[in-house]
């Protein structure tokens, strides 16, 4: 009796053994770490305001709550969408203006944006006050520092035209600009494209007065989505839960943010402590009113917004093949 039980026990512990080993290695193959499945989200650029939402749901473990356990990088150099694209991130930020090169052609990237972080177009031109840069026709003669893009370009054509302005008229000088306050205060650039939440704020912390207006004020196809979070259409077909559980989490973020700007930009000061306390806190209370704004839902992607927009780089040939309707976007993995 004896020897059958210990018999029993050997090969019940063998049993649990080979059932916790079987385990680890589903879970490893699913990325999981422990009882919670890894997620990666590569930034589009250094810890700013605009990713306070993702800090705040790491912070608060609302991602442990969801059964992620998520780390969060910093992007190579050719982007958030060519790691995000290629699997070896799960999501990442980026924006529909410069999504839009991959979404077509023979290189097009399989990408997906599945949530807005900010429900309108904050970014715009700004100047130094009185010089006559208050509207887009001023920039006639004006030096305007470019990144040489053709749809900024495009852009900034389109709203001095309606303006009665010639773009022609406009001093490009290729952008070098690290510090938009020094660049405007030393004049070695007229006017920026900036964007306000960030670059605006510090001009007014920094007590530089400023001319500034946005492109959506002057043309409504301008307020396009800036900036988006994308992931991989692999991702999303493989594993379709835990991408509504990765935004549903993200979402209380996001949301804690919109009502709690303070405690949110406390937030996001412990998780990059390098950050300026005055910009990000001024910045945080901006972006409160911005991240959901007019929606019910934090992350809807209006389509009628997001195929304006498209549509308009159609017509100006602005992208090197025409990017059908509907394309790029999905509101599906959004909490219901």
């Amino acid at each position: 009796m004896k020897k059958t039980g210990l018999a029993i026990l050997i090969a019940a512990a063998f049993a649990a053994s080979l059932t916790g080993c079987q385990k680890q290695e589903k879970q490893a193959a699913n990325g999981e770490t422990g009882s919670l499945k890894k997620v990666t989200f590569v930034l589009d650029w250094t810890p700013n305001t605009n990713h306070t939402g993702l800090y705040v749901a790491q912070e608060k473990g609302y991602f442990k709550d969801a059964g992620l356990s998520v780390e969060i990088v910093q992007p190579p150099e050719d982007g958030a969408e060519v790691l995000v694209a290629s699997g070896k991130a799960d999501f990442g930020m980026s924006f529909q203006d410069t999504m839009a090169p991959a979404l077509v052609g023979d290189d097009a990237l399989p990408i997906t944006a599945v949530a807005a972080v900010i429900q309108h177009n904050t970014s715009g031109i700004i100047s130094r006050k009185g010089e006559g840069m208050a509207s887009p026709k001023g920039l006639e003669g004006k030096k305007y520092a470019t990144w040489d893009n053709p749809v900024e370009k495009a852009m900034i054509k389109d709203v001095m035209e309606s303006d009665g302005g010639d773009f022609s008229k406009v001093e490009m000088i290729p952008s070098t600009v690290t510090d938009e306050v020094s660049a405007l205060k030393t004049k070695s650039v007229d006017a920026i494209w900036i964007f306000y939440a960030w670059a605006g704020i510090k001009m007014d912390l920094e007590g530089l007065d400023t001319d500034y207006f946005a492109f959506k004020d002057i043309n409504p196809v301008f307020d396009y989505y800036t900036p988006v979070i994308i992931a991989g259409n692999d991702f999303l077909e493989r594993d379709p839960e835990t991408a509504r559980a990765f935004l549903g989490a993200l979402s209380k973020g996001y949301e804690d943010a919109v009502k709690n700007p303070e405690e949110a930009a406390e937030i996001l000061l412990k998780a990059a402590p390098e950050l300026d306390e005055k910009l990000v806190m001024k910045s945080q209370k901006y972006l409160a009113d911005q991240y959901q704004a007019d929606v019910d839902v934090w992350g809807y992607i209006d389509p009628e917004r997001w195929n304006r927009f498209y549509n308009w780089l159609n017509e100006k040939g602005l992208s090197k093949a025409e990017i059908p309707e509907n394309t790029g976007f999905s509101n599906d993995y959004l909490p219901q």
